[in-house]
């Protein structure tokens, strides 16, 4: 084991590894499986992966430092569980901020005037390519739309939260998304530094593995 770079800031290292041969080997009605054959430090290796079309979460903040919660019924892991709204980013073309936007006009009916980008994570970066960037809305107001609401959608519940007791929830383990887990902890990391980690709303993503909207194979 070596010790390397421990002068240098923490952060993860582009590795782009040669990909020899690729396939999906399972067509889902939301996404793939993809099998890729791979060439590592020389050597052949064999990875399946889920093939993800990334996503964005909305941390939408009110003047009383109330975050907007939504629960709904997430059938694999058979709960109703407490979110922030999100949505995946399978419109060719759609920048992420307008994702991000067309989600919490959708699933809460509001509109925000500030935007900032809060936090990336890639969820489970040994079984999928998917990337989440998490944005944080300010200035919130009623949407002019009120959007109808299908499947687990149609019985959404939303509560507003004081951030203070959304992060107790956190650490008491009682929410288990990990989209709402990330938001608030970094959103209680980045209020209490002023919110000077905050990035523009509108900030490249050069961390996603694809365009938005691309279906097929992430980029070698």
């Amino acid at each position: 084991m070596t010790d390397r770079g421990v002068t240098a800031p923490l952060q993860d290292d582009p590795a782009p590894a040669q990909v020899t041969a690729t396939e999906t080997v399972f067509e889902g009605r939301v996404w793939n499986i993809r099998r890729d054959e791979v060439l590592y430090n020389g050597a052949p290796m064999v990875r399946e992966y889920m093939d993800h079309t990334g996503a964005v979460a909305v941390l939408a903040l009110d003047e009383q430092d109330r975050v907007l919660l939504i629960k709904q019924y997430r059938h694999p892991v058979r709960m109703r569980d407490w979110e922030i709204p999100a949505g995946l980013l399978d419109i060719a073309e759609e920048q992420p901020l307008r994702a991000a936007q067309r989600e919490l006009a959708e699933e809460a009916d509001l509109v925000a005037d500030r935007w900032n980008v809060l936090a990336e994570f890639t969820t489970s970066p040994g079984g999928s390519d998917e990337a989440i960037r998490i944005y944080l809305a300010r200035g919130l107001s009623a949407a002019d739309e009120v959007f109808a609401r299908t499947e687990e959608e149609a019985d959404i519940e939303v509560r507003w939260v004081p951030l203070d007791e959304a992060l107790d929830a956190v650490l008491a383990r009682r929410v288990q998304n990990p989209s709402l887990v990330i938001g608030v902890l970094t959103a209680h990391a980045a209020r209490a530094r002023d919110w000077a980690t905050l990035a523009a709303g509108d900030e490249p993503w050069p961390r996603r593995s694809r365009p938005i909207g691309d279906a097929g194979a992430p980029q070698a």
